[in-house]
């Protein structure tokens, strides 16, 4: 019963999800009619042969920032914001470093 009352007791939480959840509908949307269409330009960057420059630009740029930002945060306290800010680190680092290797790897 919770869920049908949901938009009225939470409007801008409720209307907010449903807007990402368009969002990532349209991005598969756009991916599925990708094969019909020729290379756009930001994939062409990524996926040349100077790509491996870039993501070891980018990996550096993302150890020396989040390397940074984790001595700042507090790292005490049950509402402390480090632990959201490793996990967003993780997940950025792990597809910078998976891209990194794929142009290294990938010649």
């Amino acid at each position: 019963m919770d869920l049908f009352v949901l938009p009225f007791q939470h409007p801008i939480e409720f209307w907010l999800s449903v807007a990402m959840a368009g969002v990532i509908v349209g991005i598969a949307f756009v991916a599925a009619k990708s094969p019909e269409r020729r290379g756009i330009r930001w994939v062409r960057s990524i996926t040349s042969p100077n790509a491996k420059v870039l993501f070891a630009v980018l990996f550096i740029v993302w150890a020396v920032f989040f390397g940074t930002l984790l001595q700042i945060v507090p790292h005490t306290g049950a509402n402390s914001p480090y632990g959201g800010i490793a996990l967003i680190a993780l997940f950025t680092g792990f597809f910078i470093s998976m891209g990194l290797i794929w142009s290294v790897v990938g010649e």
